[in-house]
Parts: structure tokens; sequence; C-alpha cells
């Protein structure tokens, strides 16, 4: 069964009935465009299915895109520890669903006003509007950041602390085009390189070593 995020049954639902009623009382072929919009909206919240990786220490993908950062880092607000940063641009075209990169439990979930610059540049993981997730394992704590980009403008994070993800759960979406930032133990193996394109919930980012 074809699945849409909840995110996105009020705009196709608003679009939908604007374009019916365009259709009875304008010209063809502004009923078309509207209708060439309807798809596009459907075409974005788009939510398929996906292999969730089995075994044991697996990080996965919690966005699908384009690997643009790996780099060591120090965390120092919520890890306040060395980790390594993966950061994955999502186009307008990607699915924006974001899942869990491994089981866990929610430690914190944070809300951050701030800028939208091009979600391509370095300083938007720290000038963007964003929600940080900070999720708890058994033997180390993953940090998650939805950053807003120039069109992206709203993020939703569906969990708060205290619920408990499975790895490739489903837990928020980005809304047209974005960044996320994942935050790996130090220790972790890493399985993807810069330019490389990846599934949520599907693609290993890493190996707990």
């Amino acid at each position: 069964m074809f699945r849409f995020a909840p995110e996105g049954y009020p705009p196709i639902f608003v679009f939908l009935f604007i374009t019916i009623v365009v259709a009875f009382f304008a010209e063809p072929w502004v009923a078309m465009v509207l209708l060439g919009v309807t798809f596009f909206i459907l075409f974005f919240f788009r939510d398929p299915e996906r292999s969730i990786p089995q075994g044991d220490n697996i990080f996965v993908s919690p966005a699908d895109g384009k690997v643009i950062l790996i780099q060591n880092v120090h965390e120092e607000r919520y890890l306040k520890n060395d980790a390594t940063q993966v950061s994955i641009f999502m186009s307008p075209f990607n699915v924006h669903v974001n899942r869990s990169p491994c089981d866990a439990i929610v430690k914190l979930v944070v809300y951050t006003p701030g800028r939208f610059l091009s979600a391509f540049k370095p300083e938007a993981s720290r000038e963007n509007e964003n929600i940080t997730m900070l999720l708890e394992t058994e033997n180390a704590k993953v940090l998650v950041r939805q950053v807003a980009g120039f069109i992206a403008r709203r993020a939703v994070c569906r969990v708060k602390p205290g619920d408990t993800l499975k790895r490739g759960e489903r837990y928020g979406i980005i809304k047209f085009g974005s960044r996320l930032d994942v935050y790996l133990p130090l220790y972790t193996e890493i399985k993807v390189k810069l330019g490389d394109k990846v599934k949520g919930g599907e693609s290993i980012l890493g190996v707990r070593i």
C-alpha cells in the first residue's frame, strides 16, 4: 500500500480541493497547473517502506539524501564528548521522512530558532533553525539534528523525551529540502563517504567497533 507522511494530508487535500473548484470555474490550463502542484505534493510527502538492516552495533541513515560532510568534532552542548558528524543534504526530490539511526530511548528534544541559510553551508548546522534529538543506546549517546534550509522552514519531530525508538523507525519529517546532522560515537567505523547517496532507515552509516 502506498503511504504518505501524515503531515502531507492537509496540503494534499487543500490543493486537490482547489484544483477541482478551479477546473469548474477557470481556464483548463490553470487547473492543469494546480494539478501538477498537487502531484508534486503527493510525491514530496511519499513515505515508502524500507528494509531495515539487521545486526548488532549498526547505525542507519536517518534521512534520504547526499552525504555532504564527515568530520570528527567535539559536541559540547549535548554529548559533551568527541563524536563523528555525518551530514546529509535532502533535495526537494528526496523522501523527507526521518528515521531513527538505532535502537534508543529519547532523552531530549530541543527546538532552537535561527536563520534559514542554504543547508549546504557548514554554518547552517550552528545558525539555522533546528530540532535536536538526543538518543541514548545501551552503550553510547547519539545526537540527531533536523536542520531547516533556505526553502525548508518547518521540521517536525513526533517524539518526546522518554519515548523508545527502534532502528529505522519513523520519528519526524522536514518539509521541502533541508539537512540532517547525526553525531555518532567516535569509535564508529564509518561506512559512507562524501558524495554517497543514502536512504533513510536502509543505508548503513557506520558500525560501532
